[in-house]
């Protein structure tokens, strides 16, 4: 018995009895709201944006110089593989030169692409992907496609 006196005195010595004080200390610390801050995140959005090509994904502009009106066909497969084709028609008849410039305005047509005259007897031809800026039309009489002078 006066052991357990002695214990009992001893715990109350060491503030077991004060528990419940650092518990309420606690709870009123806990029930205060904490002032506003900003909140400082330390993700920030990434705005640079590569301008890189994926490995193996360049844009090509092909060179073509038809000798033959069986030649459209060619030129439009390259359109519909994402290809700009410039055209020069210096080795080709008028007539041959003319209907591969209609086949290659309704080659353009289906695919939202765009043909233009850069030259006497040469045309630029580029698929969707493509953008044509700038204008030659001062060079360029207006007198549509005049290749009679060749062939």
């Amino acid at each position: 018995m006066a052991f357990e006196k002695l214990g009992e005195k001893f715990s109350n010595f060491f503030a077991m009895d004060n528990e419940d004080d650092y518990q309420d200390q606690e709870d009123e610390q806990a029930q205060q709201p904490a002032p506003e801050q900003p909140v400082d995140n330390h993700y920030r959005s990434n705005k640079v944006v590569s301008m890189a090509t994926p490995a193996g994904k360049t844009s090509k502009i092909v060179v073509y110089e038809p000798r033959v009106y069986s030649d459209a066909k060619e030129i439009g497969s390259h359109l519909l593989n994402n290809r700009a084709v410039v055209i020069n028609f210096d080795r080709i008849g008028s007539d041959d030169a003319t209907r591969i410039v209609d086949f290659l305005t309704g080659t353009v047509f289906a695919i939202n692409g765009e043909i233009k005259r850069v030259g006497e007897s040469i045309f630029l031809v580029t698929p969707a992907n493509f953008e044509i800026d700038g204008s030659l039309a001062s060079t360029i009489d207006s007198d549509g496609l005049n290749l009679s002078s060749q062939h």
